[in-house]
């Protein structure tokens, strides 16, 4: 008798929750965003700045191995925040996010989903999103897009973060873009300083304009 394999998507599972937490949030008007970055890309330091330039009420789901480090940054502001700790995975899933979600207490705005510092495993990963924000980094080298496309490609926006550092790296803005737009032609690229604020009223514009298209496509 032959022997019939059949191979099912690894991923199955955890895509079938994302489509769950995509109804939760759509159901409490939240523009959801999973921004994947390096460790050390300045990913909560950004979410900080970028909500100093909000408009809209924000919430922030805080994804990292261990610890509630920066869990406790967003608490300090006052800004609805559950803690992730995946205890070594290096990546988070649908379903942590889903019990993350049950426990935000926070309705009618835009989540951040600070996933953990990697730029390949949480690109793989739906979460029920509205999309995935690019970090990069300028102390980190402008051959990202090169060495990690399918971030780059999946990515509705890239933020090139710590632009202030630019005097004292080798830097070539112009091999960093040919990267991205190789890859994701369409893009919006916004270079920031976390530090300084430099770049962020931009960005905020553009994050409550595609809030407001969420609104009204729903």
């Amino acid at each position: 008798m032959e022997e019939i394999v059949i191979i099912r998507d690894v991923l199955e599972a955890n895509n079938n929750v994302a489509s769950e937490n995509k109804a939760i949030k759509d159901e409490r008007n939240i523009l959801m965003v999973n921004i994947i970055g390096s460790p050390g890309a300045g990913k909560t330091s950004f979410i900080l700045r970028a909500i100093e330039h909000l408009k809209v009420p924000c919430g922030v789901i805080e994804g990292d191995v261990t610890s509630d480090i920066d869990a406790k940054k967003m608490a300090e502001k006052k800004i609805p925040v559950v803690q992730i700790n995946t205890g070594g995975s290096c990546h988070l899933n649908a379903g942590s996010v889903n019990r993350a979600l049950q426990s935000l207490s926070f309705d009618n705005g835009i989540v951040f989903i600070e996933n953990v510092g990697n730029l390949i495993c949480p690109s793989e990963f739906e979460l029920g999103e509205d999309f995935k924000l690019a970090m990069a980094n300028v102390p980190e080298g402008d051959d990202k897009p090169y060495k990690y496309p399918a971030l780059f490609t999946k990515a509705k926006a890239v933020v090139l973060n710590k632009i202030d550092m630019l005097p004292y790296f080798e830097f070539d803005k112009k091999f960093f873009y040919d990267g991205i737009r190789a890859l994701n032609p369409d893009a919006p690229i916004f270079e920031v300083s976390a530090r300084t604020g430099e770049g962020f009223g931009e960005f905020a514009k553009w994050l409550e304009e595609e809030y407001q298209k969420f609104r009204q496509n729903k």
